[in-house]
This record gives structure tokens, C-alpha cells and sequence, in this order.
């Protein structure tokens, strides 16, 4: 069961109910520039990042795979194609508003595969073992339990299918550090000029400084019950992925 100890919110701890409602909020107000937004606060690279993302998670014709935190749906107009009509994706999300953004892109793009579902990350409304692969595109950090999540996903993916987790992270090189830093500094001040709101883009700073580093991350999705978790740095930690498999069931 998720967890009632406080939670972060950016640099401040707030009850579980309050961070959902607060990140509902941030969203709410970007939903309508979050691309635009991401292309500026990654230079474009998140785009690169998505594609290498669908090579590494061997998603192949006829799969079932679940986009988690899939937004406007930049990762499931990728799998789409891949996984072909015979198989299907789900576009799952907690916001409306930005689920909204996701589902007139894919249905304009005409992807029939692509279903969509609103729902929280710690209680999805799926059965055992439904999906081949599960997807999160800078998404985690979001998540109100991140635990309680992982832990779910084990559950809703087939023995032998993958978690692949794609999110900001921490960059090794000091001198990188410093410089990402400052760039980052520059965000909240984007969002108001592109998107008419600081605070959610100051929020989204303080998120990626709280959220656990690589080494930290792959330990909690091993304690949730993946096995061969590893992670693989994007320009030198500025954001990873980490790739995890649902064990196979003991006979």
C-alpha cells in the first residue's frame, strides 16, 4: 500500500493528497507548452534520448507496452509503429489536461493502437502480468510513492518483460554539474516567457535535485523486485535510464 509519510514536493515535504494535487497544478498550467518547453530545457536531445529508449527496450511486433506518465505522448507514437496493429499501447496518466494534449496528437497521427487510460501510477487498474514492456519518460520524479509504483509495475508486466526508465539524473563530472546547474537556473524564467509560469518550471528544477541518483534509483527498483537492473548515463548523467526485467515465475 502507497505510503502517508510526507513526501517531497520540490525542496519542501507535503502529505501524499498534497503532492498529487500540486503536481495536478503544475501541469495543468504547462500542458498546453510542455513540448516546447522540453525542446528548450534539453536543447532537443530528449527526442534522441526517446528513440534510443525504444531500441533498448526490444519491444517487437504484437507486444502490449504501457507508456506510464505518457503526457502528450512523444513515447507512444514511437512504440506504435513498432509494435504494429496486432499489438497495442497504453497511454496511462494522472493529469487530464495533459492526457488531453496526448490523445488529439496520436488520434491526428491516426495510431488506432493507442489506447488511453487516467490513472495514478501506485494503483493501476490493470491485471497481472497485461503488458510486454513498460515505458516512463521523465515521469518518476513526479510519481506521489515512487515505491509503491515500481512495485506495481513488477506486477502488471509479464514474467521476463522490461521497465525501462527514462529521467533526469546526475551528472558525474563536477565541472558538468556546475554548468548544468547554471543552465537550469535559466528554466524558471523560459517558462514564464514561453509558457507565462515560473513557478512550475522552478519546481521542475527542484524536482531533479531531489530525485535519487542512478546508483540510488537502481537499488530501489531491485528492493521492488527487478532483477538485471542497469543503467546507462545520457551526456555524462544529465539524464539516464535504467532498464529493469520482471523475474520469470519459479516453477
Amino acid at each position: 500500500m502507497p505510503s502517508d509519510n510526507p513526501v517531497d514536493f520540490g525542496l519542501r515535504k507535503v502529505s501524499p493528497q498534497e503532492k498529487r494535487r500540486l503536481v495536478g497544478g503544475v501541469f495543468e498550467r504547462v500542458a498546453n507548452r510542455y513540448d516546447i518547453m522540453n525542446d528548450l530545457m534539453s536543447l532537443g536531445t530528449h527526442r534522441i534520448f526517446k528513440r534510443m529508449l525504444v531500441e533498448m527496450s526490444g519491444a517487437r511486433t504484437g507486444q502490449r507496452v504501457l507508456d506510464l506518465a505518457g503526457g502528450t505522448g512523444d513515447l507512444a507514437a514511437l512504440f506504435a509503429p513498432v509494435v504494429g496493429p496486432e499489438g497495442s499501447v497504453v497511454l496511462a496518466d494522472i493529469n487530464a489536461a495533459m492526457m488531453s494534449v496526448g490523445r488529439n496528437r496520436l488520434l491526428d497521427d491516426g495510431l488506432p493502437q493507442v489506447n488511453f487510460c487516467q490513472t495514478c501510477a501506485e494503483s493501476l487498474p490493470f491485471a497481472t502480468a497485461s503488458f510486454n514492456c513498460v515505458v516512463i519518460g521523465f515521469g518518476l520524479r513526479n510519481f506521489t510513492d515512487k515505491d509503491a509504483a515500481l512495485r506495481e509495475l513488477v506486477r502488471v508486466l509479464v514474467p521476463g518483460g522490461v521497465l525501462l526508465v527514462l529521467e533526469f539524473s546526475k551528472p558525474e563530472n563536477p565541472a558538468l554539474e556546475t554548468a548544468y546547474t547554471a543552465f537550469q537556473a535559466l528554466w524558471p524564467g523560459m517558462g514564464k516567457l514561453v509558457a507565462g509560469d515560473a513557478s512550475s518550471y522552478q519546481y521542475l528544477v527542484e524536482s531533479i535535485r531531489v530525485h535519487p541518483n542512478q546508483r540510488a534509483l537502481k537499488l530501489m527498483m531491485e528492493d521492488a523486485g527487478f532483477t538485471q537492473v542497469e543503467y546507462h548515463n545520457f551526456v555524462g548523467g544529465i539524464a539516464a535510464v535504467h532498464r529493469g526485467v520482471r523475474p520469470c515465475d519459479e516453477r
